[in-house]
């Protein structure tokens, strides 16, 4: 079998998770030659010189702030995909470049088993690439949502106008923005930590660290943690098997 290669395509990107993961991958499953590398880019015009120019280039995973604007550059793209807007999935073929969205498979597996009853509304904190697969797969899961930044309009809630009673009908939180990625461990969204319960979920699509500063604080009020690993475990092996179809 000949080597091949993939790889991470985003912008300050040093701290992912996908280089080690797949590195470690290739070695356990005796992949030798395979190799998966961050390709660091400031703009995303310079895609196709980089595919161009990196051997044996088989697959690649698009990351922050890239995934809706690399679209335009592709050949085709999934369905799942299209309807979401974004992607984070790239399969190089004979036949060009074929777009694709593991996020929201990923999030969905690693949100099931937390679901009870009673969690039945979510609040998507952003409104990037990300938060589309999320709601995305909210909507699979017949969880209504709604989302949230830093100004409001006839559907976005602002951060500043969720209160009490926001809070108890929406039950699950989600932070879908890079706020407390390291370095900057010490930012979080800014809203009212005091509003979460016992009977709240609060996922973080960050994962470096492991446990942010929006899951510390909410973690303090009794609500039900998950950051983003075990997501991109789930989104990472998706992609693996769309690469190797």
């Amino acid at each position: 079998m000949k080597p091949k290669a993939f790889g991470l395509v985003g912008h300050n990107i040093s701290y992912s998770f996908s280089a080690a993961y797949f590195n470690k991958k290739f070695r356990e499953e005796g992949l030798d030659g395979y190799m998966y590398t961050n390709f660091d880019i400031v703009d995303i015009q310079q895609l196709p010189v980089l595919i161009e120019d990196t051997k044996r280039l088989k697959g690649l995973n698009i990351t922050i702030p890239y995934k809706e604007t690399v679209i335009p550059l592709l050949d085709k793209v999934s369905k799942t995909a299209a309807i979401i807007g974004a992607v984070n999935t790239i399969a190089i073929t004979k036949k060009g470049l074929k777009g694709y969205n593991t996020d929201h498979y990923g999030f969905k597996k690693a949100l099931k088993p937390l679901l009870k009853s009673h969690h039945t509304k979510a609040l998507i904190l952003g409104t990037g690439g990300a938060s589309k697969a999320v709601a995305y797969a909210l909507r699979k899961m017949n969880i209504e949502y709604d989302f949230v930044s830093r100004t409001s309009n006839e559907t976005i809630y602002a951060y500043n106008s969720l209160n009490e009673e926001v809070f108890n009908e929406y039950q699950i939180i989600i932070n879908t923005t890079p706020l407390g990625t390291f370095p900057d461990v010490e930012e979080c969204p800014p809203i009212n930590y005091d509003l979460f319960t016992s009977k709240h979920i609060a996922f973080d699509l960050v994962y470096n660290p492991v446990k942010t500063e929006f899951l510390k604080r909410a973690s303090e009020k009794g609500a039900v943690i998950k950051n983003g690993y075990e997501m991109l475990v789930h989104q990472a092996e998706k992609a693996w098997e769309i690469w190797n179809r």
